[in-house]
């Protein structure tokens, strides 16, 4: 029960801005909003990171980074409109209108900010760019754009060339539910000339398919890359699946354990995501 309950958390936390939820952008003022509440992981590990961590007064059950960032029982996935207003703020940044918070929030006069999911890499830097007008922190917020795609471009740049692109399979969960090209993490998989196995299976086009141990071990990716560490997956338990040892992935030793609270991000720590991705790719064995 409780691998079930975080494999649905782990793709929820994917896709929590999923739908027809997009991006707002409104007029700040010069100081910004100084008690903020953040019901979204991605957006509070961009306020720290933009310098606005100060101004932020209460963030979600799951904003676990940075360390300080002041947790509390609060819920982006069933957010209380009443216990949210109990924290006094004036602006609350969420990922996605869950069960009508906006407009629950907004008939108490409390300006909010949603994300919408990045669904690139490009999206995370319009919502740092947002994030930093809202809290009057635009030139931190430039700064961090541009070291993140300075980053993200050495990473890329310093990967070695090969003939043929690798091919991979990304798990987000040991019933085999995972993410396509689509998706922002499939995104950085692209990045790093990446190719997807799970592409062709998304026949409904929602991102996060399902594959079957058959149909995976039939489509034999060069690499799998283990989102549900946090769920206790790991190479070894991979390696002792029934008829897995047939997999390239597998049987050259390409399996990766990524961290689960990264790769379910679009933070200001994909460059790390990033590095643990191009580190795989260049040690991998074809």
């Amino acid at each position: 029960m409780r691998r079930r309950l975080l494999a649905t958390l782990a793709i929820a936390l994917l896709a929590s801005g999923c739908g027809t939820t997009t991006p707002e952008q409104q007029p700040a003022s010069a100081q910004g909003a100084q008690k903020i509440v953040s019901l979204s992981p991605s957006a509070t590990e961009m306020l720290f990171a933009i310098g606005a961590g100060k101004q932020v007064v209460a963030v979600d059950e799951y904003s676990n980074y940075p360390p300080q960032a002041p947790k509390t029982d609060l819920s982006g996935f069933t957010p209380n409109a009443e216990a949210i207003a109990a924290k006094s703020p004036d602006l609350v940044v969420l990922s996605a209108d869950t069960k009508g918070i906006k407009a629950q929030l907004e008939t108490l006069k409390i300006p909010v900010y949603i994300t919408g999911d990045a669904k690139t890499i490009d999206d995370t830097y319009a919502q740092i760019a947002e994030l930093g007008k809202r809290t009057g922190h635009s030139s931190e917020a430039e700064a961090l754009n541009k070291q993140l795609k300075d980053d993200l471009a050495k990473l890329v740049k310093d990967l070695p060339k090969r003939e043929k692109p690798l091919t991979y399979f990304y798990e987000l969960d040991p019933v085999l539910y995972t993410a396509t090209s689509k998706t922002f993490i499939g995104s950085l998989f692209t990045m790093a000339g990446l190719v997807n196995v799970a592409d062709a299976a998304d026949t409904a086009g929602t991102g996060y398919p399902q594959l079957t141990a058959e149909a995976l071990i039939k489509s034999n990716p060069d690499m799998i890359f283990l989102a549900d560490t946090i769920m206790g997956e790991t190479p070894d338990k991979v390696k002792a699946r029934a008829g897995w040892n047939t997999i390239n992935a597998v049987s050259k030793g390409n399996v990766v354990a990524l961290d689960s609270d990264i790769a379910s991000r679009w933070g200001p720590r994909v460059v790390d995501l990033m590095r643990a991705i191009v580190d795989a790719v260049a040690k991998a064995q074809a």
